[in-house]
């Protein structure tokens, strides 16, 4: 499954446009994001967004927002005036959260609702666990010393 999550900044404003056929929205914008040493250089991405997720992204995203997508990543072959080929990567955009909390969600499922922030000193809730009623059985008793040997791994 091809699936990449990525914290990038936006360094250009979302640009919308149509496709001609049956005239969906497309969003389009630049993404930054650190290298995995400090010393390496951050690397810059083509972002695409499309239906009303695009719609979305370019009204409530601007350059310099610090954001989380969640998509695909495809690899495109660009033919250069040079005279060869270049593969340029690109992300297709299903999800993006703004790191303060809201989100916008996919076009493909309904829209999620903002996500709760919370403060390093409020603790995650409590995940609730059913008690169990049933006793686990009884171990069975050991015959002797000799069955009490070593795990041979």
């Amino acid at each position: 499954m091809n699936s990449i999550i990525l914290l990038a900044d936006i360094i250009q404003d979302p640009q919308l446009r149509f496709t001609s056929d049956n005239q969906t929205p497309i969003a389009e914008l630049r993404v930054e994001f650190a290298g995995l040493r400090p010393e390496d250089p951050a690397t810059q991405l083509k972002a695409v967004g499309w239906g009303n997720l695009a719609q979305e992204i370019q009204a409530n995203y601007h350059q310099g927002d610090r954001v989380i997508l969640e998509g695909r990543l495809t690899m495109n072959t660009v033919e250069r005036p040079e005279g060869f080929k270049e593969k340029q990567a690109e992300l297709t955009i299903q999800k993006i959260y703004s790191l303060d909390g809201a989100s916008i969600s996919s076009s493909v499922t309904a829209p999620v609702a903002a996500a709760p922030t919370r403060t390093p000193s409020t603790p995650p809730p409590a995940a609730s666990t059913p008690k169990r009623t049933t006793k686990a059985p009884a171990a069975p008793a050991l015959e002797s010393q000799s069955e009490l040997d070593d795990i041979p791994f």
